[in-house]
């Protein structure tokens, strides 16, 4: 059974972290090829079918993997290289429409999955917010499911008053001032060097089915 990331891929992110600048990176590419790119898109190869149990309309393909080069042209802090690894898995609607999406953050004592809505825009927050006051028993049993609050916890920035056009005294008026809808889990770096990582990320994200419909549904994008 394949091992995908392993203590070396952990250590060249540390490493990294000290030395970011391109002549250390070019000098290591080598390490970066071997720990860190192939090892990401053999496990996102792996985790194509299992996607697929989940719902048809997640997808796994080289551009899951977020490129290494920061993008610092409007950025006090000019360091050209990511020390983490982030891989996400769009929607097949995610071009068009603000859809959510599966997420594994990799990073030396900083590692989480994660399923949901980062940032929606204007548009896609009111759906989820109108939603959540249209059928809130749906909302309820999305985040009140065992395995969900089993495995997750509800995390994101939220305002400190009610949104506008929303009843201050609603019962959900909490979950209402979210400005993200994103379930997180911490992980281990043991997590992430598990050779049984694309079936246990699988069982992982299963267990936010019910969120991740609601959330696909309330923006009108099919699960």
């Amino acid at each position: 059974m394949p091992t995908y990331f392993t203590k070396s891929t952990f250590a060249f992110l540390r490493d990294l972290a000290k030395n970011n600048d391109r002549t250390w990176f070019d000098a290591n590419r080598d390490r970066y090829e071997e720990h860190v790119k192939r090892p990401a898109l053999d496990f996102i190869q792996e985790m194509a079918p299992r996607l697929a149990t989940l719902s048809p309309h997640f997808h796994a393909g080289p551009r899951s993997l977020f490129r290494i080069h920061r993008d610092v042209r409007f950025s006090k802090d000019k360091r050209p290289y990511k020390t983490t690894i982030g891989i996400q898995f769009r929607h097949d609607a995610g071009r068009d429409a603000h859809a959510p999406g599966y997420y594994l953050h990799i990073e030396p004592g900083g590692s989480f999955a994660g399923l949901g809505m980062w940032h929606p825009d204007g548009p896609a927050l009111r759906k989820v917010r109108d939603r959540m006051v249209e059928a809130p028993e749906l909302w309820h049993d999305a985040v009140q499911h065992r395995p969900f609050q089993d495995a997750f916890e509800l995390e994101g920035d939220a305002l400190k008053r009610a949104p506008r056009g929303y009843d201050p005294e609603h019962p959900l008026i909490e979950d209402l001032k979210r400005k993200d809808f994103i379930g997180g889990r911490k992980v281990p770096n043991a997590f992430v060097q598990d050779p049984e990582l694309p079936d246990q990320l699988t069982a992982l994200f299963a267990a936010g089915t019910p969120f991740m419909r609601f959330l696909c549904e309330a923006v009108g994008v099919e699960f």
